[in-house]
């Protein structure tokens, strides 16, 4: 008898969660932490800086447990440092700080090039590429770097990157955050099928180009936008970004 009222109770947070876009539970009692060496670099990370003490005792629980749950690698076997360890990890747990789900186990291994490569798939330069059958994803360090020191260009490879995953896992997986991606994706392609939408993106061209090559491409750059240039993003096309908002679970005190 325990056991069924267990099995209903489950079944019916799983289904407010799917409804109603919330989290009951997003942390245990205990939280991982840092070496010494690697906390002082999480310190000089603005997004920790901004954080309330219990946040960020989660998110040094979320980027530890990420740096324990990825392999890293160098393409030509140089050492990954602990600014690579970690710069690289708190990134990732930054987009997904509002998902229970935030360890993106559709990624295995994050190689690592020191500048922008060609890709072994299309004879292309690539400063990212994300390989879903290889769960392999490849950045060059350099435009990484680059992405993170330049907050106010809308340019950030390790946030367009990383959400490619995310996007890759939300149609490949019935998590509640997978499940929540998907229909909020799909809400945003209605949202650029209407005519007054796509007039107002013509006439203020306020995303950059790139954005519109394909589906995928698009929400990698919503997401650079949401992080880069969130009051222009929220007032220039505010159901856009309520419906990414909704996405990702921020809170707005998160924001900066």
């Amino acid at each position: 008898m325990v056991g069924v009222f267990i099995l209903v109770g489950h079944l019916v947070i799983r289904a407010m969660q799917r409804k109603r876009d919330i989290i009951f539970f997003r942390q245990g009692l205990s939280y991982r932490k840092l070496s010494l060496s690697r906390k002082r670099i999480l310190e000089e990370y603005p997004f920790y800086q901004h954080l309330q003490p219990k946040y960020q005792r989660q998110f040094e629980h979320r980027v530890a447990n990420f740096i324990a749950d990825k392999h890293f690698r160098h393409r030509y076997d140089e050492p990954i440092t602990d600014e690579q360890y970690v710069l690289l990890s708190a990134v990732a747990c930054r987009l997904t700080f509002g998902r229970r789900s935030y360890q993106m186990p559709m990624l295995h291994t994050i190689l690592l090039f020191p500048e922008a490569f060609t890709s072994p798939v299309n004879e292309a330069e690539h400063k990212g590429e994300y390989n879903p059958n290889a769960k392999v994803l490849a950045l060059s360090w350099a435009d990484f770097k680059l992405g993170m020191d330049v907050i106010n260009d809308n340019l950030h490879l390790g946030l367009h990157e990383f959400t490619h995953v995310i996007h890759f896992e939300s149609e490949h997986s019935a998590t509640v955050d997978a499940t929540r991606f998907h229909k909020y994706h799909q809400l945003i392609l209605r949202q650029l099928m209407r005519s007054e939408v796509r007039a107002k993106l013509d006439d203020t061209q306020f995303f950059r180009a790139y954005a519109f090559t394909n589906q995928y491409e698009f929400m990698a750059v919503l997401a650079e936008y949401f992080f880069e240039s969130n009051a222009e993003f929220r007032s220039e096309f505010p159901v856009i970004y309520n419906y990414f908002k909704r996405i990702l679970l921020y809170k707005e005190e998160w924001i900066i």
